[in-house]
């Protein structure tokens, strides 16, 4: 197979409850990552000049920044590699919004790479590797829906009802750093039983302070507030809404304002990369 397209998929958080600070100022937290069927395309071609080249270059971010360059050349320091890729990223997601499009890229890049390389890393591995650039690397690696604990790492999957979902970005980039460090925001929420798990539980630790320093995040909450119950997701900027069936949120995806970036995607308990993984890659992938 000269090269090969995989998915890069979103998630949401369906609620994000802070339970306290650690010393060296990373937060513990309770979460749901519910993944979608929507997101990003990663097109890889291995080589055999141990280069990593990355296309197109997003706007302000340098190679050796970017978080699929940084997965590729740790895998590559992991295994001894000595293989290269050229990497075709096609960009849907919007940065900055809370949808975990970089940790996803990045995640995509370790197991679809692991796999083209013939590294012969186990998922628990990659995972682990995938701390390392970031807290929501891991449940995009092990490709389920999943409770979440600890700084995100510690992962229980779930089965959630694969409801739709209207998602809607306003026109702003939230500053996680900035969300975390706010005097402002809560850090005591009460840890919850997994067992316990309810809907009514359900809210986002940080929107209170997003909204007070970011009003376009609270204008479309405001927007979403005729559906159901809106929640932002992660620390923004993107904001949904879940409906029982696609018709309900293409119906309400049609009356979104033209100013904000919107889709509708279904809620999915197993990853779109792992279900083409398995697909393309039947008994050559560690999908344990």
């Amino acid at each position: 197979m000269s090269s090969v397209t995989l998915p890069s998929p979103a998630k949401i958080n369906l609620f994000l409850h802070i339970t306290g600070r650690r010393d060296n100022g990373y937060h513990d937290l309770q979460t749901v990552f519910q993944l979608l069927d929507f997101g990003d395309t990663l097109t890889f071609t291995p080589n055999n000049s141990g280069q990593i080249n990355l296309s197109p270059q997003i706007e302000g971010v340098l190679a050796e920044d970017n978080l699929i360059v940084r997965a590729a050349r740790l895998l590559q320091q992991k295994t001894a590699g000595t293989r290269g890729c050229d990497i075709v990223l096609n960009k849907v997601l919007p940065m900055g919004a809370g949808l975990g499009g970089g940790s996803s890229n990045a995640a995509t890049a370790l197991v679809g790479l692991n796999t083209l390389w013939e590294c012969g890393l186990s998922l628990t591995e990659l995972a682990d590797a995938g701390c390392e650039l970031g807290a929501d690397v891991p449940v995009f690696v092990h490709g389920n829906s999943a409770f979440a604990e600890g700084i995100g790492e510690l992962l229980t999957p779930m089965e959630i009802p694969e409801q739709w979902y209207l998602v809607i970005t306003p026109e702003c980039q939230v500053s996680t750093g900035e969300i975390f460090s706010h005097p402002q925001l809560t850090r005591n929420s009460s840890p919850i039983k997994i067992r316990a798990l309810s809907g009514e539980q359900y809210r986002n630790d940080c929107q209170s302070v997003v909204e007070k320093l970011y009003p376009a995040v609270k204008e479309a909450l405001d927007w979403l507030g005729d559906y159901n119950s809106p929640l932002m997701t992660g620390t923004g900027a993107s904001v949904f809404s879940g409906f029982e069936n696609q018709t309900e949120a293409q119906q309400a995806l049609d009356k979104v304002p033209n100013h904000w970036n919107a889709f509708i995607a279904r809620g999915a308990n197993s990853s779109s990369l792992h279900r083409q993984m398995g697909k393309l890659f039947t008994g050559a992938w560690p999908s344990g």
